[in-house]
């Protein structure tokens, strides 16, 4: 059960927000997360752009089905990792736009999560190319 506010915000009642009513509001808000990480966030749209090529040639050389879900996990993990580092900056340009050092700690720290998961896909689907190489010959 929602409660309407005079600025039109939100809120739950938690003792009813529960089971069923719980999971379609869950799943409301993911979607629309989701819905503005794609429209607003560039690197969030590149990432699923990277991933639409890296996927389907890593599984058509991928000599496991457990190649192929590895690299797709590795792909999900930077999605989500990107989404969290979005969310970080949202919260951080909401407290303020002026330049403060923690602010800019949270960032950074954000951004290099997202160059390590990153860098773990590249890792799962180079070895995927290489077996696929090695094997080949």
């Amino acid at each position: 059960m929602t409660t309407k506010h005079a600025d039109k915000s939100t809120t739950f009642n938690k003792k009813t927000n529960t089971g069923l009513t719980h999971l379609v509001n869950s799943t409301r808000f993911s979607l629309a997360g989701l819905k503005s990480a794609f429209r607003h966030e560039s690197a969030f749209r590149q990432e699923l752009m990277a991933f639409a090529l890296l996927l389907p040639s890593g599984v058509y050389l991928s000599s496991s089905l457990g190649q192929a879900v590895g690299l797709l996990c590795a792909c999900c993990l930077v999605l989500s990792v990107e989404l969290l580092n979005s969310a970080v900056e949202a919260a951080i340009d909401r407290i303020g736009t002026e330049y403060h050092e923690l602010s800019k700690l949270a960032k950074d720290y954000g951004s290099a999560a997202v160059m390590i998961s990153l860098a773990m896909v590249g890792i799962v689907w180079a070895y995927i190319v290489f077996e696929a190489l090695s094997t080949s010959q």
